[in-house]
This record gives C-alpha cells, sequence and structure tokens, in this order.
C-alpha cells in the first residue's frame, strides 16, 4: 500500500477513535503493524504522534469552553477548586499527576515492546483492551454520588490513570471518564473533562516521541498528511461520537474487539 495512503487511513483511524472509549493508540498501532509492516515499538511510538492531531481538534472543538476556563487563571493561585476555578484547577493538577505516571509508564513500554513479537504484541492489546471494558463496565454500575465540579481527588485520580493510559489497548477516555463516574461526576460533565484533559497530555505524548526518537518511521510528507487528516477527522466526528457515547455501552465493543485481539493474536504467535 503506498505510504500516503497508510498515513491517510491511520490519521482517519485516529481522528475517529480518540473520542470513543476504546483504545485510539492500540488500534492505530495494530492498523500500523497490519499495513505498514511496523514493528511493536515503532507502532507504538507513531500512534502516540498522531496523538496531537486530535488535540488540535479538540482545541478548534473546546474552543469556548477553553477559552472560560483560561479567563479564570487569575484567580487561580488565591481560590483552587474554587467555583470558578475549578475546571481550571482540576487541568493543572492532572496534567502534572499525568506526568508522574506516564513518563515511567512510556519508558517501561518502550523497553516491553521492544520484547515482543507481533503476535504477543497483538494479544497484549487484545488483553488491556478486555481490562478497559471491564472498568468501564464497573464504572457505569458503581457510579458514586452526585458532583457539580471537580476537586484535588478527582485531578491526581484522573490525571495519574490517565498517564498510565500510555498504554497500548487501555482507553484514555475510557479510563478517565470511568475515573470521573465512579467519583459521582455524570456522564457529559465526565466526557468534557476527559476530552480538555487529552488537549495537554496529546501534545506532551507528541513532544516526548520526537525528543526520545524522532518522527516515527515515517517521512516528514507522511507525519503532515496523517497528522492534518486527524485533527480534520476528529473535528468532524467528536460531537456525533460525544452523542454516541451516551446511547452506546462501548464496553462491550472494548471487551468484544479485546478478546478477538488476544486469540487473533496467540494464532499469530503460534
Amino acid at each position: 500500500m503506498h505510504p500516503i495512503l497508510v498515513a491517510v487511513l491511520l490519521g482517519l483511524l485516529q481522528g475517529i477513535l480518540e473520542w470513543i472509549p476504546v483504545s485510539s493508540e492500540g488500534g492505530v498501532a495494530l492498523a500500523s503493524t497490519a499495513l505498514a509492516g511496523l514493528d511493536p515499538g515503532d507502532a507504538t511510538r507513531l500512534a502516540l504522534f498522531l496523538h496531537a492531531g486530535t488535540a488540535v481538534a479538540a482545541v478548534a472543538y473546546y474552543r469556548g469552553e477553553l477559552r472560560d476556563v483560561l479567563d479564570s487563571l487569575t484567580a487561580l493561585s488565591r481560590r483552587p477548586f474554587a467555583d470558578e476555578t475549578a475546571d481550571l484547577s482540576f487541568l493543572v493538577l492532572a496534567t502534572m499527576a499525568t506526568g508522574v505516571t506516564g513518563l515511567p509508564a512510556y519508558l517501561a513500554l518502550d523497553a516491553a515492546v521492544s520484547e515482543l513479537e507481533g503476535g504477543l504484541f497483538l494479544a497484549l492489546v487484545g488483553g488491556l483492551l478486555v481490562l478497559t471494558g471491564l472498568v468501564q463496565r464497573s464504572a457505569a454500575a458503581l457510579s458514586l454520588g452526585e458532583r457539580t465540579r471537580p476537586d484535588w481527588v478527582d485531578a491526581i485520580l484522573v490525571g495519574g490513570l490517565q498517564g498510565l493510559a500510555i498504554l497500548p489497548g487501555v482507553s484514555r477516555s475510557g479510563t478517565t471518564v470511568s475515573a470521573l463516574l465512579l467519583r459521582g461526576h455524570d456522564g457529559e460533565s465526565s466526557l468534557r473533562f476527559s476530552f480538555l484533559l487529552s488537549i495537554p497530555a496529546a501534545l506532551a505524548a507528541n513532544a516526548l516521541v520526537l525528543v526520545d526518537t524522532g518522527l516515527p518511521s515515517i517521512t516528514p510528507v507522511e507525519a503532515v498528511v496523517a497528522l492534518a487528516v486527524s485533527a480534520v477527522a476528529g473535528y468532524l466526528t467528536v460531537d456525533a461520537l460525544v452523542r454516541l457515547v451516551r446511547e452506546v455501552p462501548f464496553w462491550a465493543v472494548c471487551t468484544v474487539f479485546g478478546g478477538l485481539g488476544v486469540v487473533g493474536g496467540l494464532l499469530v504467535a503460534l
């Protein structure tokens, strides 16, 4: 397959999967392994790199919310987690927590996937998708109380889990939304916080990959194409997919596709 076409397909996949509780990183990594023949390490780094495209889409889609959040910046040092600063306080502290857990997870992941064969990599991603689905199912059933604004516990918990979601197969949106639901936030607020929090995390992941290894097995032209497609696809699909998430039990989707990934990966490995 022509490399530009592969870049378009991977960007399209990233743009769609980022918003739903199915691991976009795992999906893109699997697709790049199948379409471009990348080894697990390069496939994982490429998947992380492409998150910058959907970060741009999130900024464009949530520009109004981001403007409101930034308007409270001057009051942040005086009254953190007050009514007018709760959202910004949550984003700042959660992003810091993501860095604390995400960097070690990235280093451990990079070492681990380099030792895996293709089939075992598929099985690992599938197993983590199953785990994500089970977490989401539990969150839907065990939501605790009702909260109208986030606090420091939410920030540390959700940010720390987001850092661990760097693992391919662990859905970043599914994990963070599940944690917020368990903490008592409603579905719409949980989605909003999750997607806003994805912006600094995605840009940081992209920068980490570039600093660590440079462009991950992709030419500059292919990188621009993939990022542009993921940004456009992400912007065009986010509204529809946010509505869909409110209706469809994506925990079941994670579990089914994860199970297929485990079986397929083991068959390839054998």
